[in-house]
């Protein structure tokens, strides 16, 4: 089986073998299968003509009315009556798919014989069969095409095998999970590895992957500064000074800008939403699973159209037990990320991405609580800036801060970083470092840039500027997903460290060819790298520095001793550059805690020089991993908050009023959903599938 070794070098080697062109997919099945326009993007689909011919398999088998309910709700939605009684789990797809192949005609493909000789698609297009649902298999000398219907797929079909009889053998008919099976056990290597290398191979100069040159580039700059720091401290120093004024000043002219109101869009109906997927990468987080899909099952969104798919590691056994355990769920799907290449996060990601069928993908963590109306949030968003736009980012905020002091210093972080310095960010047009959660990404734009880095352990704020290098915006739009902060600060430092090595990788990765980073991204998407990115870095580096010559200076002076550090050229600009940064910081903080209502949890400012140097301390343990372990991805605790203050308030109050804040349906489909219960009843038992 191709490409299932653990060396890169042999699954290269392996891609370099060119086997016969893959088949094109012929006309008749194109326009079978084609896609709507708005699961290609955020618009109104045109009505798909003709009865619900999907239905006719089966008559007899459910109760008319239950029928007609289907066609019905397959009209608001824009999507076939199959998929409603699939994503309603009135019946199983690989049930209904059964009475299909009766009343077509049409054989099921089971993939029971089938093996990767069989597929005569290269391995760097095995990815694309993922993402379309659709592969070609050559049976008994014959090439027959595998579909898994979605859409109105399973109409078109039925229609066409009423009218073209002759070419049904041409055509097979499987589940969309069999399809993932057949692709994950038979293709697993080439698209383990498309997963780990696809960016590295697509757009190697963007790619935090090992390469010699990226090592130079590291070992040049950290030999320059040492030489700037012995032969020229005076100067080094100033630098520093400068460097963190610029980044103060940057931060405060985003943190000043007056928030616009966002315009009202129209509501959308059920019909003009695209298609979304949920996408989750689970490592550790068996007690997370069940609160997670309950999270889900609170947004208002149309079923029919929702997918989750969470992507867990082979050797994760209690969370993939933790997941079966949950009750049957049509939307759900669970893909296991190969064990070649680095265990990382956007690693797993990339290999769960092809089998996303959403034209919208949304990010969360194990611990995310999004409020219930974020996705139609995301896409009013994605309405309001058009084309251009790859990436909505939602707010997060913290959800546990009276467990420590780190998780109240963590809750005024993020409260100044999302909902006030972003925010400015996202109103100036500039490149914005996302987080790792809640990201809401046009699927076509994500695909185009190489999706996610597999070796950069904050994937996020290296999409972020690579969106920028393509000439596409990312921007903040108003909601919120609540999620928990380390408490211990063994899980603070691990966390922070992380963070801090990926940005060190995005800023090297991104300064290789510092004249192609201002022709891509422009002057603001340059300085933003070089002040927020490396600023952030370099800040919390020198810090304990800059401290530390203040402290010695003014113990030198109380002793009577001469204090060079005061008395020099630059000492006023040093001790600026430490007060305005403590002030800024705080001044941040205060402002976004003032936005959530939580200025009587402001006291924790105080601490800020505590908090600055438990930063710098994380900062060089970043950069000694760095150098000793780049591509290590330590993983945050998550299931330990002892307090949940928004969450519980908001399950408080849906629980006093289900009927006006429960969103696990919009209200388009609640009227429905309140019909179908009582069709229900009708429904013949006896054959029910």
């Amino acid at each position: 089986m191709s490409g299932r070794s653990g060396n890169p070098k042999v699954g290269a080697r392996r891609r370099e073998r060119t086997p016969a062109p893959a088949p094109p997919l012929p006309a008749f099945l194109a326009d079978m299968y084609r896609v709507r326009a708005s699961d290609n993007d955020n618009v109104a689909p045109a009505a798909e003509p003709g009865p619900a011919a999907e239905l006719d398999c089966l008559r007899g088998v459910f109760a008319p009315a239950l029928l007609r309910w289907a066609a019905t709700r397959s009209a608001a939605t824009a999507l076939g009556a199959d998929q409603v009684l699939i994503r309603h789990g009135l019946i199983s797809e690989d049930a209904y798919l059964e009475r299909l192949a009766v009343q077509t005609g049409v054989a099921r493909e089971t993939f029971s014989a089938a093996t990767r000789g069989d597929c005569p698609l290269r391995d760097d297009q095995l990815r694309r069969a993922a993402e379309q649902g659709v592969v070609p298999l050559r049976l008994d000398g014959n090439l027959v095409w595998v579909i898994a219907p979605r859409g109105f797929t399973a109409r078109r079909l039925s229609l066409f095998a009423a009218q073209f009889p002759d070419h049904r053998h041409r055509i097979r008919i499987a589940s969309a999970e069999s399809i993932a099976r057949f692709l994950l056990e038979e293709t697993a290597g080439p698209m383990a590895v498309a997963a780990t290398d696809g960016l590295r191979d697509r757009y190697p100069a963007l790619s935090a992957a090992p390469r010699a040159h990226k090592q130079r580039i590291a070992a040049a700059t950290g030999i320059a500064a040492v030489a700037a720091m012995v032969l020229l401290p005076e100067l080094f120093g100033l630098v520093l000074a400068l460097c963190f004024l610029a980044f103060i000043a940057l931060r405060l002219a985003a943190s000043v800008l007056p928030r616009p109101l966002p315009q009202r869009l129209p509501r959308l109906k059920d019909a003009e939403l695209p298609s979304y997927t949920i996408l989750v990468a689970l490592y550790r987080e068996a007690s997370s699973v069940a609160p997670l899909i309950a999270a889900f099952n609170e947004l208002d969104y149309p079923r029919e159209k929702l997918e989750v798919i969470l992507a867990v590691e082979p050797n994760d056994l209690e969370t993939r037990a933790a997941i079966a355990g949950l009750a049957p769920q049509p939307n759900l799907r669970t893909i296991i990320a190969p064990a070649h290449g680095p265990r990382t996060k956007p690693k797993a990601l990339n290999f769960a991405l092809p089998f996303a069928r959403g034209a919208f993908l949304a990010v969360y963590d194990a611990e995310d609580r999004p409020e219930p109306g974020q996705l139609r949030a995301a896409l009013d968003a994605f309405r309001r800036h058009g084309p251009g736009l790859a990436c909505a980012q939602a707010s997060l905020c913290i959800d546990n801060p009276d467990d420590s002091w780190l998780s109240r210093m963590f809750t005024a972080e993020y409260a100044g970083q999302f909902d006030v310095f972003l925010q400015g960010m996202s109103q100036l047009s500039l490149p914005i470092p996302l987080g790792g959660s809640s990201n809401h990404f046009r699927m076509t734009t994500l695909r185009e840039v190489g999706a996610w880095d597999a070796f950069n352990v904050t994937e996020d704020a290296d999409l972020g500027f690579r969106f920028a290098r393509f000439g596409y915006r990312s921007v903040m739009f108003a909601s919120t997903t609540y999620e928990e902060a380390p408490a211990r600060f063994g899980g603070w430092l691990r966390q922070r460290s992380r963070w801090m090595k990926g940005w060190m990788q995005t800023w090297l990765v991104h300064m290789r060819s510092p004249r192609k980073l201002w022709r891509d991204a422009g002057l603001g998407g340059f300085i933003t790298l070089n002040l927020i990115v490396g600023g952030n870095v370099l800040t919390a580096l020198a810090h304990p520095f800059l401290v530390g010559s203040v402290i010695f200076a003014i113990g030198a002076k109380a002793l009577g001793y001469p204090a060079a550090f005061l008395s020099g050229r630059f000492a006023a600009i040093h001790l600026l550059a430490i007060v305005l940064g403590y002030l800024t910081a705080a001044m941040i903080g205060l402002a976004g805690l003032a936005r959530r209502g939580l200025l009587h949890a402001s006291g924790v400012l105080l601490l800020m020089p505590v908090y600055w140097i438990c930063l710098s301390l994380a900062a060089w343990r970043a950069l000694y991993q760095l150098v000793t372990e780049p591509h290590r991805w330590e993983k945050t605790e998550h299931g330990l908050a002892r307090s949940a203050w928004f969450t519980g308030r908001v399950q408080a109050h849906i629980d006093r009023k289900p009927s006006s804040l429960r969103g696990a349906r919009s209200r388009d489909e609640a009227s429905h959903s309140r019909g179908k219960a009582g069709l229900l009843r009708f429904a013949r038992n006896d054959e029910h599938p």
